[in-house]
C-alpha cells in the first residue's frame, strides 16, 4: 500500500471547489484533510492569493508515478493550463512524499521526483500539512527532518504568510447522503 501526502492548491474561479473537485477525485483513497489556508502566490508572478490544504491519502493500486498520474488527471479534469512556471491555476496538485508500508519512495527521474525537492521551503506546505499530521517528518538529502523544524527554519513573513480560513473540505463519504 502507498501512502502519499499531497499539497493541492487553487487561485483561478472557485478556489474552494476546485480544492474540493481534487478530494472528491481522490475517492475513498482521502485518510486526512488538512484545514484550508489561504496565501499569497509563490514564485515571482504578479497574480491572486491561493487557497492550499494537504491530503494524506493511500491506495494499494499506486506508486510514486501512478500518484502523479492521477494528480495531473486531477488537474486536467479542474481545466489547468500550463503556460507560465508558478502562474495563476485553477489546480495545482503536488506530490510531496510517498510512502510504500514504512519504505519511503524515493525517485528522481524526468517526469517525478520524490520527495518534492522545494516542500521544505514552502510553507504553505508544510503550514497545513503539520495541521494534519503533526509529527510529520520530510526526508531531504542530509535524512529525515521533523516538519516543525523545517517551518521554524523559514522566514516569519513566510510562515505568516499562510493564513486560516474558515473554510473546510469533506472527504468524498462525508458528502454522500
Amino acid at each position: 500500500m502507498t501512502r502519499v501526502v499531497l499539497s493541492i492548491g487553487s487561485n483561478l474561479g472557485d478556489r474552494l471547489a476546485r480544492l474540493q473537485a481534487a478530494v472528491d477525485g481522490l475517492g475513498n483513497s482521502v485518510r486526512a484533510l488538512s484545514p484550508v489556508y489561504e496565501t499569497d502566490a509563490w514564485g515571482g508572478v504578479d497574480q491572486g492569493p491561493f487557497l492550499n490544504a494537504v491530503v494524506i491519502a493511500d491506495d494499494p493500486d499506486l506508486d510514486g508515478h501512478g500518484w502523479l498520474r492521477l494528480a495531473q488527471q486531477l488537474e486536467r479534469d479542474n481545466e489547468r493550463v500550463r503556460e507560465i512556471r508558478w502562474g495563476p491555476r485553477t489546480l495545482d496538485v503536488d506530490l510531496v512524499c510517498c510512502h510504500d508500508g514504512a519504505r519511503e519512495v524515493r525517485c528522481d527521474d524526468d517526469d517525478l521526483t520524490l520527495p518534492h525537492p522545494l516542500a521544505h521551503l514552502r510553507a504553505f506546505v508544510l503550514v497545513p500539512w503539520l495541521a494534519v499530521e503533526p509529527d510529520a517528518e520530510l526526508t531531504r538529502p542530509d535524512g529525515p527532518s521533523p516538519v516543525r523544524d523545517l517551518l521554524a527554519d523559514l522566514d516569519a513573513g513566510e510562515r505568516s504568510a499562510v493564513r486560516p480560513t474558515d473554510l473546510v473540505l469533506a472527504r468524498t463519504a462525508e458528502r454522500e447522503p
